[in-house]
């Protein structure tokens, strides 16, 4: 019976490994514990479960508050809506010519280059200042951006077009 709670105590303490909850830790740490009452008392498996639940429940309410503490959490960034539903209404830059699906382009945004394509129908100048208005994959769809901080190369564009004159999904950001 303690090879039982030492395998589900090592599976537990791989799927800690993936998760960092926590929880698993310390219910792994109870199999451990019963492991050592089975060597001791091979058959008294109510007392193995109630120490595997003991230690688990301790570990739990007592330790795992202050593990947590102990390890850094993510902070800060922004929270996006769906996978890159955050990146849409973002203003980039363009790097080369942005141009259809088959001519992709590329834009700095937040500091990272990103492949995309231009929602205008024409191709968009490189150093355009652009607007993002989806996201597919890693592939962003830009419009020329208008006003004091629109295009750097002084090439009149259109602005983006009214929600319900664009491609459907596109005015709310889905990325279909």
């Amino acid at each position: 019976m303690s090879l039982v709670w030492l395998l589900i105590g090592v599976v537990l303490l791989l799927v800690e490994l993936r998760h960092l909850a926590f929880y698993a830790l310390f219910v792994a740490v109870g199999c451990f514990g019963a492991a050592v009452v089975a060597l001791i008392a091979p058959s008294a498996v109510p007392l193995q479960a109630a120490v595997a639940v003991l230690l688990a429940l301790g570990g739990v309410i007592a330790v795992r508050p202050a593990v947590s503490r102990a390890f850094p959490h993510h902070v800060g960034g922004r929270v996006a809506r769906g996978v890159h539903g955050g990146l849409v209404g973002l203003e980039a830059l363009t790097v080369d010519e942005v141009g259809t699906p088959h001519e992709r382009g590329h834009v700095r945004l937040s500091g990272e280059q990103w492949l995309a394509v231009s929602g205008a129908g024409h191709p968009i100048p490189a150093g355009t200042r652009v607007i993002v208005t989806a996201v597919e994959g890693t592939t962003l769809t830009v419009w020329p951006a208008t006003g004091p901080s629109g295009l750097l190369t002084g090439i009149e564009e259109p602005a983006l077009p009214p929600p319900e004159e664009m491609p459907p999904g596109r005015a709310e950001g889905r990325t279909e």
